[in-house]
């Protein structure tokens, strides 16, 4: 399997996650795309129209929470209120129990444990009673406990989720790739739940790949996207875009450089003809960030700066009008934000820690942004970024 692929990292992270968990901080071989999964679809798909954003001026604050050592994974907001974050607790050097934090407004407080062998990647979150998390498997909150959920078998392999968003009809939906005897051979996979079970996806034939982010504009609208796999050595390996019209799913041409190694980590549709997707385009190993957006008719890249290890594995748009992509390799984080002006992406202030996962908070100027600690060992860290 290409060594670029975002997910790859991610899951040989998740499969060693016990023996990395009682070492010293992993350092950006975890990719998680925070806002691939979209959580707050319905806000963001109604988010204000804004005039260009004023310069940002607001500083990421960190927030206590209630986890000395482990990690978090995902996080997803409703509103200033209340915003949930999953990840993993360290019970001891060869054990951890997946865990759900909720955000009251006021400060962090675990508010449950996940079923066993959960793993929480990605987190959807359509109310307070209401919220899917996936990972190694997928699991429902009613507001009092967790139901694990089987997905449906997949003929190509064990089928293995990244991203998960809610539609206005009730829906749920989650990507991922099917593999077989390892990684390499993983295919891109999507599944639908219909209020009592997982349905398998029929995909066009795009060979092995990967979808690490979805995201809903309506029923009959939605987007995944990821990256196929270099089918040789001489080939590269280029992002993937699917496009599902309510009838069926079907491959859409993604741009991005030639003759480089491209992938796609999160992707956020502001509405059916605003549409951003953000990864990574890599050439031997120098790796720099990639965004292309769709108008409702065509995809093109966007301007980004060049910027070290600088792929991008979250987008979203604040309540206020500004647009923001976040990543980064391991400790050495990456905030970039869109200059309507300038018609270009740009550098800004980024969060002060490894970042596994970030979120907008509907009718907020806010972003919320979880992983571990830049310094230390393990350490759970939540930011938050106020204008």
């Amino acid at each position: 399997m290409p060594s670029h692929s975002p997910s790859a990292r991610r899951r040989s992270v998740r499969v060693s996650l016990l023996a990395a968990l009682a070492t010293t901080v992993v350092t950006g071989s975890l990719v998680l795309a925070g806002q691939s999964g979209d959580p707050t679809t319905p806000a963001a798909a109604t988010a204000p129209a804004a005039s260009p954003a004023a310069p940002h001026t607001g500083q990421w604050q960190a927030t206590p929470v209630p986890v000395k050592k482990g990690d978090l994974t995902a996080v997803a907001a409703l509103s200033d209120q209340q915003a949930w974050a999953v990840g993993y607790r360290l019970k001891s050097a060869t054990s951890v129990e997946a865990i759900a934090l909720r955000w009251d407004g006021t400060s962090w407080t675990q508010e449950s444990t996940l079923p066993d062998n959960s793993f929480p990647q990605a987190l959807a979150v359509r109310s307070a009673t209401d919220i899917w998390a996936v990972g190694s498997a997928s699991a429902h909150w009613d507001g009092t406990k967790w139901t694990a959920y089987q997905l449906a078998n997949d003929p190509s392999g064990h089928v293995v989720p990244d991203a998960v968003t809610t539609t206005s009809d009730g829906k749920v939906w989650t990507v991922g790739r099917a593999m077989g005897r390892s990684i390499k051979d993983g295919v891109p996979a999507i599944q639908s739940w219909d209020g009592k079970a997982w349905h398998r996806q029929p995909l066009p034939d795009v060979g092995k790949g990967e979808l690490s982010a979805v995201t809903a504009v309506a029923p009959d609208d939605i987007w995944a996207a990821g990256a196929a796999y270099a089918t040789d050595d001489k080939s590269p390996q280029s992002a993937l875009l699917l496009h599902f019209d309510g009838s069926s799913w079907r491959r859409v041409a993604a741009p991005g450089p030639q003759s480089t190694h491209n992938w796609l980590g999160a992707i956020t549709a502001l509405s059916a003809d605003d549409i951003w997707a953000v990864g990574g385009s890599t050439t031997g190993s120098t790796e720099r960030p990639l965004a292309v957006h769709w108008n409702g008719s065509t995809w093109t890249t966007a301007t980004t700066p060049d910027v070290a290890d600088g792929r991008l594995r979250a987008v979203g748009k604040t309540g206020t009008g500004e647009l923001w992509a976040l990543g980064g390799k391991g400790a050495a984080p990456v905030a970039l934000r869109w200059n309507d002006q300038r018609d270009q992406w740009e550098k800004t202030t980024a969060p002060d820690l490894v970042i596994r996962s970030s979120t907008t908070v509907p009718h907020s100027a806010g972003l919320w942004a979880t992983g571990i600690s830049r310094h230390g060992d393990l350490i759970p860290t939540i930011t938050r970024l106020e204008n």
